[in-house]
């Protein structure tokens, strides 16, 4: 007897990562609630970004993926950021010079509307495509992850406090699954496998792709 190949109505309803963005989105908003606008003007940890900038990034992000899940409920895969790499750093700089008070209400709005995208999704179709800003298919659970992914690490980047001993442990788990097998493509694995058995320091990483 052989098994039949998974369709993209198997996926189930990614109940974590729903609740992982929940999450993520109130403690983004924590940090926000005080901010001003001399705080969005000053270099984040991001190379030649300002907070603004990264809170942009966040906001944008957040209507990629609201673009992508309405894709994927119509069963039609769209592309990521309109105007692709291009369109996506446009956007960015365009907004990166707004209030702070402007910059936080992009954030609320765009984090309701993932939750509504989210809400509206058929329960088949969280296995659906879209294209990712590198050409990628991913499927809507994936994106929620990446969604995820993104709120928790650029938070930290903006430098307001949050640091990555907060992220929390289920989200450091799972995506450490994705990259620990990449790191020896990284660096010397030699080093790599060195370090793990305590018989070396931590390795040098080439710049992340």
């Amino acid at each position: 007897m052989t098994s039949q190949p998974a369709t993209a109505s198997d996926v189930p309803v990614p109940h974590r990562e729903i609740e992982g963005i929940r999450q993520a989105d109130a403690r983004l908003l924590e940090t926000l609630r005080d901010l001003d606008d001399d705080a969005v003007r000053r270099p984040c940890r991001l190379p030649h970004w300002t907070v603004g900038h990264a809170l942009t990034h966040i906001a944008r992000n957040a209507d990629s993926v609201i673009r992508r899940l309405e894709g994927c409920a119509r069963d039609e895969i769209v592309d990521q950021y309109v105007g692709g790499a291009a369109g996506r750093a446009g956007e960015i700089d365009a907004g990166a010079d707004r209030s702070a008070a402007a910059l936080v209400a992009d954030i609320i709005a765009t984090n309701d509307g993932v939750q509504a995208a989210i809400a509206a999704m058929p329960d088949d179709a969280w296995g659906r495509l879209s294209r990712g800003v590198g050409g990628n298919l991913s499927t809507a659970e994936k994106v929620l992850f990446s969604r995820w992914r993104e709120v928790e690490i650029h938070h930290v980047d903006l430098g307001l406090g949050y640091e990555p001993a907060e992220w929390p442990e289920d989200l450091a788990r799972r995506w450490l699954t994705d990259l620990l097998p990449k790191l020896a493509d990284r660096t010397s694995p030699q080093e790599l496998l060195a370090w793990c058995l305590d018989r070396g320091t931590p390795p040098t990483l080439n710049a992340w792709e």
